[in-house]
């Protein structure tokens, strides 16, 4: 059984950065594709970035290019969200996902299986 734990949520003010990680527990974490989803209040909850099962290959949403980094490290079963220069709309929960059918570029909820608790991002000044 897959268990995913997200932390590093919490609050800051705009043009910040924030690290945030997810800790998968269970067997071949290696076998999933990953994805960080977010869940603004009163809005759907949409992937903004998503990495393949060996980390060679990435997806990022237009609104978080070029300021979100995603990342995994395989040996420790740990996939990171590297953001910097936060905007007010990017406070959200943000929520770990895993693929075990290795789908991730700009896929939906559906192809995500396993579901981290989430971990609260909130920019404000």
């Amino acid at each position: 059984q897959v268990q995913l734990v997200e932390s590093g949520g919490r609050l800051v003010q705009p043009g910040g950065s924030l690290r945030l990680s997810c800790a998968f527990s269970g067997r071949f974490f290696s076998n999933y594709a990953m994805g960080w989803f977010r869940q603004a209040p009163g809005k759907e909850r949409l992937l903004v970035s998503g990495i393949n099962r060996s980390g060679s290959n990435t997806y990022y949403e237009d609104s978080v290019k070029g300021r979100f980094t995603i990342s995994r490290d395989n040996a420790k079963n740990t996939v990171f969200l590297q953001m910097k220069g936060l905007k007010p709309e990017d406070t959200a929960v943000y929520y770990c996902a895993g693929s075990s059918t290795g789908n991730y570029y700009g896929a939906s909820e559906r192809a995500f299986g396993s579901w981290g608790q989430g971990t609260q991002v909130t920019v404000s000044s």
